[in-house]
């Protein structure tokens, strides 16, 4: 597949050095608006340089895949336009996380790739690693049982004596932390636990944020159900404290024939399953160390699956982390701060677009 990247900070470079590594990717051309990072990664990697995402379609028509790592506010606002144009291009798109940080534009993100019939995926990594495949083989084999609740919290390990004052203007807004952050935690939520059907949510932000005229409201608490009738609770900081047992990722779900812990995302996973018949204790636990720290590890992972997915021409909708996938994790973040700002009300998060799949898949 003949790739293509749209902005090249840090994690353009490091998506181009994946592609780089990836048989089923050739590197064609980079772009950014400041010349000099283009210029740079054009000659660290190899390949052509642009200044604009059109003018790197009209030299590069035979790109396969445009790859949207731009950034803004909350991470997310420079997004909208280049995916826009790519689809508008015909090109399949990878976009990076938040999809957006305006709902109304990643409904009409989604809605435009479905229309011009384009791939549209987002960098969703925190479910691509070997303790979360490890996971969803116990839940297919039928190990956890009926759902019951999970438990997640993910953040960055801080506290009052190391804050560094307000961030650069893409931080200085009260949702900066839930628009950029939580499409992660919302991401893995959903994929072991299924659809979210209400939300609430309290955030807040500690003293020192407060003295500091600092608008984020770093700390997230909020609470779920899922459409099978569990429930879930989410615990997002931004270096406001230091995270206990778990670390700064941890995802607990349990079932009323098992429970299963993820501790750092890519690290660890312990599986404890409820006593059998006739048995007054519980076996002991299953633990599975990966030996991999590096969280980066993530990303080509699930950047080959981006590829592998358009490869085995795998229908549009059913490709992994989707850009529908990672519209419902915006409809999410969006409810909790409509639950926030009425004071915590239970809110229904607004309904994701129909699955209508292809008549040549369906017949």
């Amino acid at each position: 597949m003949k790739i293509g990247i749209v902005g090249m900070g840090g994690i353009g470079n490091h998506h181009a050095q994946c592609y780089k590594a990836d048989p089923l990717a050739e590197l064609v051309a980079v772009c950014d608006i400041i010349k000099e990072k283009a210029d740079a990664a054009a000659e660290r990697h190899g390949v052509k340089a642009y200044y604009s995402l059109k003018e790197m379609l009209k030299a590069h028509p035979e790109l396969d895949i445009v790859d949207v790592t731009t950034s803004g506010y909350e991470n997310g606002s420079w997004h909208y336009v280049p995916v826009m144009e790519a689809i508008d291009a015909r090109k399949h798109v990878l976009v990076e996380k938040p999809i957006s940080n305006d709902i109304e534009e990643a409904r009409e993100m989604v809605r435009f790739a479905a229309q011009k019939d384009v791939y549209l995926g987002c960098n969703l990594n925190h479910y691509f690693t070997q303790p979360a495949d490890k996971a969803m083989q116990y839940i297919k084999e039928g190990k956890i049982g009926e759902p019951v609740y999970c438990l997640h919290k993910m953040g960055f390990n801080g506290g009052e004596s190391i804050y560094a004052g307000v961030g650069s203007p893409r931080w200085r807004r009260p949702y900066s932390h839930a628009k950029a952050f939580l499409a992660h935690p919302f991401s893995v939520m959903r994929y072991f636990c299924g659809d979210i059907t209400h939300v609430q949510a309290f955030m807040n932000k500690p003293g020192v944020r407060k003295s500091a005229d600092d608008l984020m409201l770093s700390i997230n608490s909020i609470h779920v159900r899922f459409e099978n009738g569990s429930v879930g609770y989410l615990l997002s900081q931004r270096g406001d404290a230091m995270f206990g047992l778990g670390g700064w990722w941890s995802f607990e779900m349990a079932g009323t024939k098992g429970t299963f812990c993820i501790e750092n995302c890519v690290e660890k996973l312990t599986f404890w399953a409820s006593p059998k018949p006739g048995e007054k204790e519980a076996p002991p636990p299953e633990v599975f160390n990966t030996g991999i720290t590096d969280f980066s590890s993530t990303f080509p992972t699930r950047l080959h699956a981006f590829l592998e997915d358009i490869t085995n021409g795998v229908p549009k909708e059913h490709i992994r982390a989707s850009g529908r996938d990672a519209l419902a994790t915006l409809e999410y973040t969006f409810a909790a701060i409509t639950s926030y700002e009425e004071g915590g009300a239970l809110v229904r998060p607004h309904s994701l677009p129909n699955v209508q799949g292809h008549p040549s898949h369906v017949w």
